[in-house]
C-alpha cells in the first residue's frame, strides 16, 4: 500500500519513528540501523524531514508499518520474513544488529554466530536463515557469470588450496560492493591453502582498503 513515506520527524525513540506527512502521523516500527540513520539534529524546533521505506504487515490484532532507512535495509526485511519461522519481529532483530550488508555476508560465510546474537534468534533459526537464503542472496549480488571464478578456482586447486573458498569469498566481496574485477584482483594473490574462508575474505578487504 505505501512504497515510502516522507515527512516530518515528529517523534524518534528506540524502534519507533513518528513521521508527519500531510498532517497525518504515521508510526513505523524502526530497527537499530534506521535509528542510527535518523538525522542527528533531532531537539531542534523545526523537525527534519525524512523518507523511510515501508511495510505493511496485516494480522488478526492490527496493522503494523515497518519502516527502513534504504531500499536495501528493506529488501533484507523481506528475504528475513520470507523464511519459514521468521516473523517481522525477528527480523527487525537481526537489522538493529546488522547492516544489510554485514547480513548479507554473514549468510554467505555461513556465519551463524553472529546472526545468532540477535535477540530471539538461537543456533537453529540462524542456521535456517543460512540455508533459505544463502543461494538467493548469492545470485542477486554474484550474477550468473561464474566463468572467471571458476577459472581461478581451478588455479587455486592446482597450486594445492581448497577450491570453492575462492568462489565463496568472491561472493561475500560483490555483497559488499566491490566490482567483480576489484574482488578477483583482491583475492588473486592469496594463500587459500588454509581453506579458512572469513581469513581470506579478512585479507582480501585489506588490499581493497589499500588500493
Amino acid at each position: 500500500m505505501f512504497y515510502y513515506i516522507s515527512g516530518k520527524l515528529a517523534h524518534l525513540e528506540a524502534g519507533v519513528a513518528v513521521i508527519d506527512a500531510g498532517g497525518v502521523g504515521y508510526r513505523l516500527t524502526i530497527s537499530g540501523t534506521t535509528y542510527d540513520a535518523m538525522p542527528p539534529n533531532r531537539s531542534v524546533k523545526e523537525p527534519p524531514v525524512v523518507k523511510l521505506y515501508t511495510h505493511m504487515a496485516v494480522r488478526e490484532d492490527g496493522i503494523e508499518l515497518f519502516g527502513f532507512a534504504n531500499e536495501t535495509e528493506l529488501s533484507s526485511f523481506k528475504l528475513l520474513i520470507s523464511v519459514s519461522g521468521v516473523g517481522p519481529k525477528a527480523a527487525m532483530s537481526i537489522l538493529s544488529l546488522l547492516t544489510p550488508e554485514k547480513f548479507a555476508l554473514a549468510v554467505c560465510t555461513d556465519d551463524k554466530k553472529t546472526i545468532a546474537k540477535a535477540n530471539g534468534i538461537g543456533p537453529k533459526t540462524a542456521a535456517r536463515i543460512i540455508l533459505e537464503l544463502k543461494d538467493k542472496l548469492m545470485k542477486e549480488h554474484a550474477g550468473e557469470d561464474l566463468q572467471a571464478i571458476s577459472e581461478a578456482d581451478t588455479q587455486v586447486a592446482g597450486r594445492g588450496g581448497k577450491r570453492g573458498v575462492l568462489s565463496e569469498a568472491t561472493d561475500a566481496l560483490l555483497v559488499l560492493g566491490y566490482s567483480r574485477a576489484e574482488a578477483l584482483n583482491a583475492l588473486k594473490d592469496l594463500n587459500t591453502d588454509t581453506g579458512e574462508l572469513e581469513e581470506v575474505i579478512r585479507l582480501a578487504l585489506k588490499k581493497l582498503m589499500k588500493f
